[in-house]
């Protein structure tokens, strides 16, 4: 199962650019690594073989080697990972909504807000800080440092269930579970729009070509990774609409980006496009009840409601579900009442 943490792991890198250069329209065929040595200061062939080998330079936002022949207009990203630091993860007591624990696996319910693991910006405060805490000692694999216990996971701003594995044993056995996509979760989220029937949507998802923090769906299979959505709907209620998102794989940002894809970005969702009144009318008193709205839950309103799996001890399926947060109920009820009265709360 090692194979399936490393894929996590790459997957859900975070990534920065730190160099960005454009090549002129008049410049000439040359070697990536040559075009480098002659615009990038302070810095010696070795290194920028290194970052080359290590997948660190992209041209056009795609990988290449060092023999890649830059062309007029060509992009050329350097993208670091997070810069070094000690890897250890420290204990911090914050308090967990724990619903479930065992010998094996534990349950939690994740608030928004809360990064789930250490990295770029985000040291401390973290679900594993916390965990690490409350807990002796959480397992590791290969390709999984930085990560104890985690098997998958949940965005910052996204509320809801995560599982956690308290032995290798476990961890092992709820890894290949999510790798073999035998996993059962669901998420409730409120998009833009009315959406008319239930449906599937699915693609290759990938990092955006003009902004990394953000994914992008592709028909083009060396652009990402498979991904498949099936949602529901639960309620309309005019400019949105509640759906329920049953995950047939995990990728980073899947509902978001999956949502967006067809028109209908999470309410609220400022790195989706969500933050902006995308339905409804020009009047002003409607403006403002969006942004009471928006002000009631000021993140992406999706929420990991239900988690399902075998357990890893008692072979037998096992399901969790968590109810909405207040701040996400919140702004669902004020959306009920507008819808139905036609009047401003």
């Amino acid at each position: 199962m090692a194979e399936e943490i490393d894929f996590q792991e790459q997957e859900e890198r975070e990534l920065f650019e730190h160099l960005r250069i454009e090549a002129p329209k008049g410049q000439a065929l040359l070697r990536l690594d040559k075009f480098l040595m002659n615009r990038v200061e302070n810095t010696s062939r070795n290194r920028i073989q290194n970052a080359i080998d290590a997948e660190s330079v992209l041209v056009n936002g795609k990988i290449v080697k060092a023999s890649y022949k830059i062309k007029p207009l060509d992009v050329v990203t350097m993208v670091l990972p997070d810069p070094p630091r000690d890897t250890e993860v420290y204990p911090e007591n914050i308090p967990l909504h724990i619903l479930y624990e065992d010998d094996d696996v534990l349950l939690v319910n994740k608030e928004a807000g809360m990064v789930v693991h250490p990295g770029y910006n985000n040291y401390t405060g973290t679900l594993v800080n916390a965990l690490t805490y409350h807990l002796n000692q959480l397992p590791t694999l290969p390709g999984n440092t930085g990560r104890p216990g985690l098997v998958h996971r949940i965005d910052k701003d996204t509320s809801g269930l995560l599982v956690i594995a308290k032995n290798e044993w476990a961890m092992t056995f709820l890894a290949k579970q999510f790798f073999d996509h035998t996993i059962t979760r669901k998420y409730v989220a409120l998009v833009w729009g009315d959406l008319k029937n239930d449906g599937t949507i699915s693609g290759y998802i990938g990092r955006n070509m003009k902004d990394r923090r953000i994914m992008d769906i592709y028909d083009d299979e060396e652009r990402g990774k498979w991904s498949v959505t099936h949602y529901k709907v639960l309620e309309r209620m005019g400019y949105v609409t509640l759906i329920e998102c049953e995950l047939e794989t995990g990728r980073t940002h899947q509902i978001r980006a999956h949502m967006k894809s067809i028109g209908h970005p999470l309410f609220s969702d400022e790195s989706y496009g969500g933050d902006k009144i995308l339905k409804g009318t020009v009047f002003n008193k409607y403006k403002q009840f969006v942004q009471n709205c928006f002000e009631l839950l000021p993140r992406q309103a999706l929420h990991a409601k239900s988690l399902g799996f075998v357990h890893p001890k008692t072979k037998q399926a096992v399901a969790f579900e968590v109810p909405l947060p207040q701040d996400f109920q919140l702004a669902l009820d004020k959306w009920r009442s507008y819808s139905t009265t036609d009047e401003l709360s």
